[in-house]
Formats: C-alpha cells, structure tokens, sequence
C-alpha cells in the first residue's frame, strides 16, 4: 500500500508538473540521443571540435535526465523510460539519414532551445504551486541549454 505523499503541493499541481516534467525529459533524451548520435558521425574540417563539443554536450545531458527522471518520481509518478514512450512525448524531431555538420549544429540549436522552451511552459505552473525543487531543477536547465545554443549558433555565423 503506497503512502500518501504531502509535501505541500496539492495532487492537482504535482500531476501537472509531473506531466510538463515528461514532456522535458523526453526533449532532454531526445536531444541527448540526436548529440550522441552526432558526436559518433560527424565529419568534415570542424571534426575534432564538433567531436568533443557534442562529447560534452551529451555527457552533461545524460546526467540530466536522471535528476528530471528522479523529481518525477519525487512528485509521486513515474516517469516515461522508453523509445515509444518518449517520441509520444517529445517535441524534437529525429534526424533523418546523416546531415553534413552545419546541419547537424543547426538541428541541435533548434533541439536546445525546444528544450528550453518546453522548460518555459512548466515553469508557471511550478511557480504558481510554490515548487522550488522544481523550479532550481527547470533554471538550471535553461541556462545549460540556452549557453549550449548560443556556443553552437555562433559556428554556424561567418
């Protein structure tokens, strides 16, 4: 028998925020499969850059998932954890065939900032329910995605 959770935020609100929380971690692994994969074909003059830049970025990534993972748990639901799961929920499209590397730094401009405007939409709601934990979580993460969006739009500038 599971034990009622009371941490001052109604069941109303933690479901909402569990839900927005779904919809980011999926943007999150989305987006760290899409980095990943990049990371292991990425070709051309920019290599070893590219290379170690989207290393970084899928390393930092993929720790992320865990702690939205594991506040949708705290909230007292459980969280998505599958390919079929995941693309319901995403708003980042797959990549199709191997894109030379200005696309690739393109696409994943456009996967960091859908991640961080899907932060924006869960953002109110946490606010509105007095949820910190939450909100320290969804500013920590826009402010990642919002440097790593910027350092990869600027290669992409003459």
């Amino acid at each position: 028998m599971a034990t009622q959770i009371d941490i001052g935020i109604s069941a109303k609100d933690r479901k909402k925020i569990a839900e927005g929380l779904c919809r980011f971690l999926a943007d999150t692994y989305t987006l760290y499969l899409k980095t990943h994969n990049f990371h292991w074909n990425v070709t051309g003059p920019m290599f070893q850059t590219l290379h170690l830049m989207f290393m970084e970025q899928y390393n930092e990534q993929w720790m992320a998932v865990d702690q939205i993972a594991e506040r949708i748990r705290a909230l007292g639901y459980p969280a998505p954890g599958s390919y079929a799961a995941f693309s319901k929920l995403t708003s980042i499209p797959e990549s199709e065939g191997t894109p030379n590397a200005r696309e690739m730094i393109r696409q994943l401009v456009e996967g960091q900032e859908a991640v961080v405007r899907c932060a924006r939409t869960i953002f109110p709601i946490a606010e509105k329910a007095n949820d910190q934990p939450t909100l320290d979580l969804l500013t920590q993460r826009m402010q990642i995605h919002e440097k790593n969006a910027w350092m990869l739009r600027s290669l992409l500038e003459d």
